[in-house]
């Protein structure tokens, strides 16, 4: 889901961010659709991070927040933080963020780290003043290069942080402890009971606390990927990317590219539907015509939000039960899967369309393929 606040007619009223009483409607509309989700067959349930919503299309604010509202929501569902916006966020701290909201959910818990791109809310919370926002707009420029090795480095202290007990991390953008750090006063605690910390109280190495649930972390995503070198970065870290697309062709192309970066560069073969996940925008209704009539909204949605970032159409998941299971198993056929990402209108349509399309596609769909 993306976290909106409104119906289209809310919405284009303006500021319908700025409503409590829509956003108190979205969060009660959103626990509804959790619940039914957690006791109908759903594997979990993720959401983005993105700030400054006065507009109320993606108001989904702090990650680790909404993360644990869904948790609080669900006994067994996987909640899905997708993801952690690496340029507005401190490394280590979004390392602690994971762990503890994994040992708060007992492992329920997965999570997307992702490069950013509404620059609005990114240039004003980032971190790092030479990291810039990423999209068409600066394609294959430079601040596209700092950018991506920026968040190839934000990903790898994550990772160091999250599986290693003590750490000390010197890269290009991150040097993790501060060279020269030195604690201004004697603590006994620090070198009886810990590690990292000389007795002359230099401090070499760091670590987080708690260390993860998960072994040897949450699952890591990439959300969603649109080219091969993106989907190659993941294959490092056993990451799944999140790959939208319709163009089978080029779903054949990135699943074998990853294999390859795994077995060439990382020497571990995936096991068949590890590679990637795969999904599209969802309506499931009683006919394909009714899905379409549904889908005019959600359509208005993505035209007037998500295009303007460079973010064509994914993959449609509009119709019957039916026409949905011929179109899974169609993509199944070309690329092993075990996880599809379907990406509602909640907030856009009511409380009765989204559950009936819930409900549909659990009845019909998600029992075809258990």
């Amino acid at each position: 889901m993306y976290c909106t606040v409104g119906r289209r007619s809310e919405l284009e009223k303006g500021m319908a961010g700025k409503d409590p009483l829509l956003y108190r409607r979205m969060l009660d509309e959103i626990a509804e659709y959790v619940q039914f989700a957690d006791e109908n067959g759903y594997a979990g349930w993720g959401h983005p991070e993105h700030h400054l919503q006065i507009e109320g299309f993606e108001a989904s604010n702090d990650p680790t927040l909404m993360g644990m509202y869904i948790g609080q929501h669900s006994k067994r569902l996987k909640v899905i933080t997708c993801g952690f916006v690496s340029s507005a966020h401190n490394p280590v701290r979004t390392a602690e963020a994971i762990s503890t909201m994994d040992n708060m959910l007992r492992g329920r818990f997965a999570v997307g780290l992702v490069r950013g791109y509404q620059s609005r809310w990114v240039e004003t919370l980032k971190i790092k003043e030479d990291i810039y926002s990423v999209g068409p707009w600066n394609k294959n420029t430079e601040e596209d290069s700092t950018n991506r090795r920026y968040f190839a480095e934000y990903v790898d202290l994550v990772v160091q942080a999250l599986t290693q007990d003590t750490f000390n991390y010197q890269g290009e953008f991150w040097q993790v402890p501060t060279p020269g750090l030195t604690n201004p006063h004697p603590h006994s605690v620090y070198t009886h009971y810990g590690e990292g910390v000389d007795p002359d109280m230099r401090i070499n190495k760091i670590g987080i606390a708690p260390r993860p649930f998960q072994t040897p972390h949450p699952q890591l995503y990439g959300g969603f990927s649109a080219s091969l070198r993106t989907a190659k970065f993941w294959a490092k870290y056993k990451g799944k990317p999140i790959v939208m697309s319709s163009d089978i062709d080029f779903l054949k192309l990135l699943w074998e590219a990853y294999r390859k970066e795994a077995e060439t560069l990382y020497d571990y073969t995936p096991r068949p539907g590890d590679i990637a996940a795969w999904g599209g925008l969802m309506i499931c209704a009683k006919s394909d015509n009714e899905a379409k009539a549904l889908a005019e909204d959600m359509k208005w949605m993505w035209e007037k939000w998500a295009i303007p970032f460079g973010q064509p159409f994914p993959e449609l998941l509009f119709g019957s039960p039916d026409t949905l299971c011929k179109r899974i198993e169609e993509v199944s056929r070309a690329v092993p899967l075990n996880e599809i990402f379907l990406i509602i209108p909640q907030g856009i349509h009511n409380r009765g369309q989204v559950l009936s399309s819930l409900e549909l596609f659990a009845e019909k769909v998600i029992s075809k393929f258990n």
